[in-house]
This record gives structure tokens, sequence and C-alpha cells, in this order.
């Protein structure tokens, strides 16, 4: 489990590697002209793929963590892919706040930094109460022995997350 979730990282740093490598590349050649088809950025195509693979090695990180009965698997993943859509909307809040950020460093007013950390702290209380919402949900198919396991499988995927943006995102100026 230690192995995948340091892969897991390692995926999270090279996001913006793959993000910088699809908006560098020149698109294709092509005859037709420019308004028969939409154009496709590539940023967001890699972004995409790099999206799909990190929710597939977290998936496995659970899977494995988790050692689940035929039964429990049955009943936990329908639960588990409704709280990690619940969450992903989470993440995007994140993500803006995160480029809003960026777009404000070195330049930042007092009104804006409030903004931020008002929207930081909302985005920490949602986060609670998603994972209060999904408690009882969880408690339904999963001895609560396991119900911990999750929680803290899905705390130390956020902690090395949290950890790699905080060695990324400088102090406010």
């Amino acid at each position: 489990m230690k192995k995948l979730l340091a892969v897991m990282a390692m995926l999270m740093l090279a996001a913006p590697a793959l993000a910088q490598e699809g908006s560098t590349a020149a698109p294709p050649a092509t005859s037709a002209p420019a308004t028969s088809a939409p154009a496709v950025d590539p940023k967001a195509d890699n972004m995409d793929v790099l999206r799909d693979k990190l929710k597939a090695d977290k998936k496995l990180v659970v899977a494995e963590a988790m050692q689940l009965s035929e039964k429990e698997s049955a009943a936990f993943w329908p639960v588990y892919e409704s709280f990690q859509k619940d969450l992903s909307a989470l993440n995007s809040r994140t993500m803006k706040l995160i480029k809003d950020y960026a777009a404000s460093y070195g330049s930042m007013t007092d009104p804006a930094a409030k903004g931020m950390v008002d929207s930081f702290l909302a985005i920490e209380k949602d986060r609670i109460q998603l994972m209060q919402t999904y408690a009882p949900k969880l408690r339904k198919v999963l001895p609560e022995v396991k119900v911990a396991r999750y929680y803290q499988v899905e705390n130390k995927i956020r902690a090395i997350v949290n950890y790699e943006l905080a060695q990324e995102i400088p102090l406010a100026m």
C-alpha cells in the first residue's frame, strides 16, 4: 500500500508537467477547414487522462487496504463511487481556490485574502459535512472497523496531497 501511495503522490507531482507538455505540443496538421471540428485541447486531454489514472490508482489503494468480502465489496463500491463524486466537487473548488491564489500571488489585497480564507474554511466545513453524511451510509454496508479503516485511507491520501500542495504553494505575500 505504501508503494501505491507513493506512486499516487508522484503522479500528482507530474500533473503540472503533463499539463505543460500538452500546452506546448503543436496541433496536428490537417487539410480540413478549421470550422469543421472543434479544437481539442491537449492540455485538457492530458489532465483527464491523469485524473482517470489517479482515480484508478486510488481505488486500487482503497481495495487493497479494505480487504472486503464479496458481500461487503458489492455493497461498498457504489457508496464509494458516490462519495468520490461528491468529493470531486470539493476538490474542484479547492483547485479553483489554488488557481485564484496563484493569479493574485504577489499582488494580493486584504479583501482578496479574506475571500480566499473564507473559501478555504467553507471547503473544509463542507468536507467534514460530507464525511458526516457518508458515515451512516458506510455503516449500513460495512462493520465499524472497516468504516474507520476507510476514513483512515482517505485521510492518508489527503495528507499526501496536502503535503505535496504545501511544498509547491508559497506563503502569501
